[in-house]
């Protein structure tokens, strides 16, 4: 009804000035809207109808006037605008004073070629009277418009050579900001620059990845979907797809649709003009294609025009930039009192009833709307036409010189290009608070009002404030969004979600999915000893040398470390056999002391029988050193105790071996070798021997002593806390001299075997020392090939397995007679001179 109304009171309003000031040439496809003359001449171009339909071109006769269809009633509010914002400076005592401006206002149709053919009109003047301008003089100062940027491309490119001013209030496209090719375009409206990037600031913001984008297949929709495009790519945006169509274009609009209702983005981005639009719109509304979050640009979004139920069912929650929404103040009087009064000539009480009656019958059920003016408020781009026509005042009081007291020099001839430099210079405040200036490109600083499309509980529509964009405040504070204020698509609370891929938890990187973009991935866990502690991780992290991953792969946890300890099993298990076999050689050793006197423990020298139990218990007790926590001292004490121990050991065991020999030497005629093998030559080997290898020790202690070390090499998950060896030449003499010791007492033995008697002593050193070196044989590669606590492990498994072989070897026959058959504890059985069974 509304869109009716203004269409008939439009249709009145041309018409009667048509009637008063029209004078076009017959042919010319455009006509003037509205004009008025002045000292100064502003020229304006809107496209108050979006349509235009050409007559037919036979030439078989007179070519008829185009025909102009669907009133646009935004550009009809620039234009009046316009007209406002002159007529306050006409009025104005202080602002150009005595001299007035004047206007032509043409309407383009929404057609380029209208809006060429309206420019060339402006130039050239020709609804003037021939001949009125051949002084080489611009008929006008200044042009305002166009609305859409590729007709401000037209009318920007024709006018250019003639320097004429052209300050357009909607068109955005950043293409426009070249001043090269534009030198004389201003525009009191942001460039698509910031536009384009705050849309993908918009969708980083919020957290999308994955998104569609539409434009218009024109100068506003390319340059700024590539801005977008670009800008969304630094911001690691992913666009499933980019299409573009143009509204005469119906094959290419049908092909998106059908895209975006395929894909599987669910956020879209809308970079299209308020025509295209409304068209798409259609064309997803006949397709019931619903629950996309679309984001906006300030060419359609705010147009009250686009928000019906038809769309809201379609677009509903969508989100986008608006121009900032300013009642400029006297604007909305003025709408209805001018207005009405050119539409409607007759004013009531003036003259009698039936003048009245007469002329103003036809319009009585339209006067009771007369105070309508709703829609004026939600004009957004009538303050930039405001400013711009403020800003050519500015540029030519400057230029004439304007003072109060003397007014201005009005003989004064103005080039368009002096227009142009004065208004590279303006800088002022407008009413309303805003201030004005151009930028190097010639545009307005960025200011954008983010708006929701929401539907009150009533069932109307409005567009929301939900947040701010200003590019002249520093990046951190230029963007304000309040998510908590916004319905969302299909009218949903909560925000959607639209990513090719689902995120990737910390514990798990991202890994591209061949031939798609880089939105597109797998989530893969970390490797070992890597981390991801952060959502949607590109790389794992290696954990430091001392760290390792935790089971979830988020985190870099201490290593474990791993030593034979008391307190595990093996520990225990290894413990228990130490202290079991000290404390049975300290049994045996205390019933030989009970036995000392019997001839079993006084043949082959009980001393060194005892010196040999003492350094067994010692060589038990000794394993316990590798048992614990490696230190320092622990470290050292380890090695050269059972070094040293272990000498001793097999020092006395040798000692006890060529006594035997000696023995069984000594009793030969007139042999007294014995003499040379007594008690104490038998100390002193045993010493000697011993202090060869502690002089070995003491060497290896001093040079290159044994140390804590943390192993990281053999496991990479845990740090096995060993003793390094510090010298491999100390570790291996110190082996080395136990093994030449074994080895000679193992020949000795094995050499006195078959000496003829009942208690062969030398045939049971001989077995032990087989078993023992066997033990040590084994032991080098098990413990090079054993892994961390178990190289422990197996060194003590082989100390006590060499100390319980000689154990039993030596001592478990002896204890056997003195505890079981102690009728063969006797000198003669002893000695061989009785014949025994039990051997």
């Amino acid at each position: 009804m509304l869109f009716c109304l203004y269409t008939l009171l439009l249709f009145h309003f041309l018409h009667a000035k048509e009637e008063k000031t029209l004078c076009r040439m017959m042919g010319d496809p455009k006509y003037l809207l509205l004009s008025k003359d002045g000292d100064i001449t502003i020229g304006g171009i809107f496209a108050v109808h979006s349509k235009e339909t050409l007559p037919s071109f036979e030439f078989t006769h007179k070519p008829q006037l185009l025909s102009c269809t669907s009133v646009t009633l935004r550009d009809f509010r620039m234009a009046q605008i316009m007209i406002f914002a002159i007529d306050e400076i006409n009025r104005s005592e202080s602002f150009l004073p005595n001299v007035s401006i004047g206007y032509k206002i043409y309407d383009t149709c929404g057609s380029r070629l209208s809006s060429m053919s309206a420019t060339m009109s402006l130039m050239n003047d020709q609804d003037s009277a021939a001949g009125d301008r051949c002084n080489g003089q611009s008929p006008i100062h200044a042009i305002i418009g166009e609305t859409e940027s590729s007709a401000t491309v037209i009318l920007s490119r024709t006018t250019g050579p003639f320097k004429i001013p052209v300050i357009s209030h909607s068109a955005s496209c950043d293409c426009l900001s070249n001043r090269k090719e534009y030198p004389s375009f201003f525009r009191t409206v942001a460039s698509d620059y910031h536009q384009g990037r705050a849309l993908a600031y918009v969708v980083k913001h919020l957290g999308w990845s994955w998104v569609g984008a539409v434009n218009s297949d024109n100068d506003y929709g390319n340059n700024g979907m590539a801005i977008f495009l670009k800008t969304a790519k630094k911001e690691g945006i992913c666009v499933e797809y980019s299409e573009k169509f143009y509204r005469t274009e119906p094959e290419k609009l049908l092909k998106v649709v059908n895209i975006i209702k395929k894909g599987t983005a669910k956020v879209i981005i809308a970079f299209v003009s308020l025509l295209e639009m409304s068209l798409l719109i259609e064309q997803l509304s006949l397709q019931n294609i619903t629950g996309f979050q679309v984001i906006a640009v300030e060419g359609w979004v705010a147009s009250k025009s686009l928000i019906t139920p038809k769309s809201f069912h379609v677009l509903g929650g969508a989100l986008g930039f608006a121009v900032r929404k300013i009642n400029i103040e006297g604007f909305s009087d003025y709408v209805v009192n001018t207005f009405w009064d050119t539409a409607f000539p007759c004013t009531e009480g003036n003259g009698n009833s039936s003048q009245y009656a007469s002329s103003c019958k036809r319009f009585q059920d339209l006067l009771v709307l007369k105070n309508y003016n709703e829609d004026v408020p939600e004009q957004r781009y009538a303050s930039n036409v405001y400013k711009a026509v403020y800003a050519i005042a500015f540029a030519l009081h400057s230029l004439l010189k304007c003072n109060e007291q003397d007014g201005c020099e009005k003989d004064l001839t103005i080039q368009p290009q002096q227009v142009v430099a004065s208004l590279k210079k303006v800088n002022f405040t407008v009413k309303f608070g805003d201030q004005v200036w151009f930028d190097s490109t010639g545009a307005a600083v960025a200011k954008y009002e983010v708006v929701n499309w929401q539907q009150d509980s009533d069932g109307s529509f409005q567009l929301k404030p939900v947040g701010s964009y200003d590019a002249s405040k520093t990046p951190h504070q230029s963007f304000v969004l309040n998510t908590e204020n916004i319905i969302w698509a299909g009218g949903q609370l909560e925000k959607p979600r639209s990513v090719c891929s689902e995120s990737c938890p910390p514990g798990m990187r991202k890994a591209a999915q061949k031939g798609r973009p880089v939105c597109c991935y797998d989530c893969i866990p970390c490797a070992e000893g890597e981390i991801s502690n952060v959502t949607d991780s590109n790389n794992c992290k290696l954990c430091p040398g001392e760290y390792w991953s935790n089971a979830e792969k988020n985190e870099c946890v201490l290593k474990a470390v791993e030593f034979l300890s008391f307190t595990e099993v093996m520990g225990i298990v290894l413990v228990f056999f130490s202290l079991f076999g000290a404390g049975l050689t300290v049994l045996v050793a205390l019933l030989f002391y009970s036995k000392k006197d019997t001839p079993i423990v006084k043949a082959n020298n009980s001393e060194l029988s005892f010196l040999l139990l003492f350094s067994l218990t010692l060589c038990f007790l000794c394993s316990l050193t590798f048992i614990g926590r490696p230190t320092e001292w622990s470290c050292m004490l380890r090695h050269t105790a059972f070094g040293i121990t272990f000498v001793l050991c097999i020092s006395c065991v040798l000692g006890k071996t060529v006594v035997v020999l000696m023995a069984f030497k000594a009793t030969l005629p007139a042999n007294n070798i014995m003499k040379w093998f007594g008690a104490l030559q038998q100390r002193l080997s045993v010493l000697a021997f011993t202090l060869i290898q502690v002089l070995i020790c003491v060497l290896w202690l001093t040079m290159f002593p044994p140390f804590p070390h943390e192993n990281m090499k053999y496991y990479k998950e845990k740090i096995i806390l060993e003793c390094s060896l510090g010298s491999t030449i100390g570790f291996s003499s110190v082996l080395g001299y136990i093994g030449l010791l074994a080895l000679l007492c193992f020949i000795l033995a094995f050499l006195a075997r078959t000496l003829p008697d009942n208690f062969n002593e030398a045939r049971f050193i001989a077995f032990s020392m087989l078993i023992f070196c066997a033990v040590w044989i084994t032991f080098i590669p098990a413990y090079v090939s054993s892994p961390g606590k178990f190289t422990v492990a197996v060194e003590i498994f082989a100390i006590l397995a060499s100390s319980f072989g000689l154990l039993f070897c030596i001592f478990a026959p002896k204890c056997y007679i003195i505890l079981f058959n102690p009728e063969q504890n006797t000198k003669q059985h002893v000695m061989g001179k009785t014949s025994s069974k039990s051997y």
